[in-house]
């Protein structure tokens, strides 16, 4: 049975172009979004390069959003980019379409250290999303604790639990993809609210990171589950 296609916007960033590869490692066709099309063409390319036989599309926004009409849309862009693209693609998210929040509000979106969070007001960047997305839209918080080296090193495995937070059956939907991403486990992480906890551990892990000289990324797992 084939795969469902995904739309990955803001795919040309390390984070989300290390999703495209894993999943277009994994036989899923993916199309790579982009305010200027020459960029994400040019990450298509690089995922090609590296699997001759991927199914890898290069897009501005707007068109990779309508690709996978009805289908799974990962927004992966920093912070402060979150509101203006959303926007930019509301108009081209078909019903049934599921919304994946990947961003986290850092304080690099108004010039301090990555390892501080920002206040938003509805609580998360998830939530934030949810609050502009078209009215049948569902939005789910996922793979903000993914480090985008380890996602890039297809040679071994991610070893990272992903919390999945949304309603119940969009929430599943978008845990079926960790099955395409090795090493990582879907965890429930219930109503889209939890995403404000989920968020903040990015901050730390930041941290974690500078004071450990982790360049690889540390990743998150839950035991006893």
């Amino acid at each position: 049975m084939s795969k469902e296609a995904v739309a990955i916007i803001g795919g040309t960033g390390d984070q989300g172009l290390g999703l495209a590869l894993r999943f277009a490692a994994a036989g899923r066709p993916v199309h790579i979004g982009s305010r200027k099309l020459d960029r994400a063409t040019a990450a298509a390319d690089e995922i090609r390069g590296r699997l001759p036989v991927a199914q890898v599309f290069g897009h501005d926004n707007g068109a990779a959003t309508r690709a996978v009409a009805g289908g799974i849309v990962i927004l992966s862009v920093p912070f402060e980019h979150t509101v203006s693209t959303l926007d930019a693609i509301s108009a081209e998210l078909a019903p049934g379409s599921v919304l994946v929040s990947m961003g986290v509000p850092l304080a690099t979106a108004i010039g301090d250290v990555a390892a501080r969070m920002i206040g938003v007001a509805q609580g998360s960047c998830a939530e934030l999303c949810e609050s502009r997305a078209p009215a049948g839209i569902e939005v789910v918080s996922a793979f903000q604790n993914v480090s985008a080296h380890r996602l890039a090193d297809l040679e071994h495995a991610i070893e990272c639990d992903v919390v999945v937070s949304g309603a119940k059956a969009p929430r599943a939907r978008v845990m079926a993809l960790c099955e395409d991403l090795p090493g990582t486990r879907a965890i429930d992480g219930g109503p889209l609210y939890n995403a404000r906890y989920i968020e903040a551990l990015t901050a730390l892990l930041v941290g974690l990171n500078v004071r450990y000289k982790n360049r690889s990324g540390a990743g998150i797992r839950f035991t006893h589950i």
